[in-house]
This record gives C-alpha cells, structure tokens and sequence, in this order.
C-alpha cells in the first residue's frame, strides 16, 4: 500500500517545479491527484506522466486568484475522485524589484496570486472537507515568510501572509477536523528559481547567470540548493496520517538557510 493510498488531492501550480514533484510523488503512492495549474498543457503534460506510470490523475486549469476558475476545478475533481481530502495551495510566483520602485501593479500581481489565491483555494476546497468533516490543507510558504529581502518585497510580504492564513485556518477550521500547515522551503532547483536568477541579473543585483542562485545558496547548511525531490518525504508526510496531529505548523525545510 502507499503512503496516500485512498487519498484525493490538489495540488495547485502542479505544472512544474515543486507541485509536479508532489504530484509525481503522490501519483506513486496511491493517490488520486488534481493536477491544477495556470497553464492547460502543463497540467496535461504531468497527469499523463502519472497516468501513464499506473496512476491516477486529472488535469485542472485555474487562476488561483478567480474564484469561479477555482470552483470551476474543484468541483470537476471533486465529481471525478468522489472527494477532496487534501489540498496543497503550492501556486505562486515572484518578479522583483527593488523596494523603492515596487509599483502598485507588481505589490496586487503577486499578492493575488501568492496570498488572495491560498484564501480562495483554502474557502473552496474547505467547504467541501467541511461537508465531509475531515481534510488537510498544506500551504507553500517560503523563508521569505521568516525574513525580508529588499529586492523582492511584494513576496516576501505575501509568504508573510500565508503563515498567517495557515495559522488562521487552523484554528478556524479544527472543529471540522481539518488540519492546516505550511512547508517553507529556501532554494530550490525549479523553473522559478532560474526565472528569478535572470530577473535579478536584468536588475543588476548580479553580473552572470546563476550567480544569484549561487550567493542565495552559499548559506545553505546542507551546502546545495534542494531538488523537488528533497522536499517529497515531507510532503507524504503532511499529506498522511502521520501529521494526524498537528495543525498550525510551519515547517522550514530550506537545508538550514534560516534557523528559527
């Protein structure tokens, strides 16, 4: 049996990065999986992969930060799986800027998304593990939710706010049995993290590709940058029985970027 056998989840940006690890991950395990990404192909792309593996998986498309978009996605998983019992709210994205040049375009793109979007998913996929009286919510939070970084501010701001709404969730949402925690990882070898370095390097925060990857990383206790795959063991574990019994948690899994 796997991890999550007899489970049904969301993962929203599960086109690439992180989310398509996780849904790869839980595809493996047993589980039925919603594979809902901005970009239609992209989610097509890797509910084939888990399909053509054995598995079992859906392709969803959504705009986090619409809500007939999400209720539209959740509701067609829903009438395929039978249930929701686990969502990850794992879409975001980030375009820096320097602080002093942070535009009110750039602040609301990434706050709807990165904030305004958890929010939504969380109230549409709560209704029904509220109906149900069981399910788990898991946020993707960042160490930018730990610590300021002036090049990038807006997200930073929103990685803020998703501790704060896993927190709010938690105990909003414990009389009907449904845990929320987050996952706060640092570096990590996904396509935002390349489109960042570029970014940074257009601003002239470095000289070369990489080397803002490369200066963000030096920190890094383990001594590398995290591939999706480092990051899948914590994922089965709060999708799981195993984190039955904690709520309100934010897990730092950034290979000792920040100790808190």
């Amino acid at each position: 049996m796997g991890r999550v056998s007899g489970k049904n989840i969301i993962i929203t940006g599960a086109g690439s990065g992180i989310g398509e690890g996780f849904a790869r991950i839980f595809g493996q395990e047993g589980a039925k999986v919603g594979v809902c990404d901005l970009n239609t192909a992209a989610a097509e792309r890797v509910a084939k992969v888990i399909n053509d593996a054995g598995g079992q998986a859906i392709a969803l498309t959504a705009d986090v930060s619409k809500r007939d978009q999400v209720r539209a996605a959740f509701k067609t998983f829903v009438d395929w799986a039978g249930s929701l019992d686990v969502l990850f709210n794992n879409a975001g994205f980030n375009k820096p800027m320097h602080l002093m040049e942070v535009t009110e375009e750039n602040w609301h793109a990434i706050m709807d998304v990165n904030g305004l979007g958890v929010l939504i998913c969380t109230q549409e996929g709560g209704k029904y593990m509220i109906a149900q009286k069981s399910g788990k919510i898991i946020n993707t939070a960042s160490i930018a939710g730990r610590q300021g970084y002036p090049a990038f501010a807006p997200y930073c701001a929103s990685k803020f706010a998703v501790n704060a709404l896993t927190q709010a969730t938690a105990r909003g949402l414990a009389e009907h049995n449904i845990t929320c925690n987050s996952f706060a990882p640092g570096v990590v070898d996904t396509p935002l993290w390349i489109t960042l370095d570029a970014d940074l390097m257009a601003m002239g925060e470095s000289e070369r590709p990489g080397q803002a990857t490369e200066e963000f990383s030096a920190g890094i206790l383990r001594g590398r940058a995290a591939k999706p795959e480092d990051l899948q063991g914590m994922a089965l574990f709060l999708a799981s029985k195993d984190s039955d019994y904690m709520t309100g948690q934010t897990i730092m899994i950034d290979g000792g970027m920040v100790l808190v």
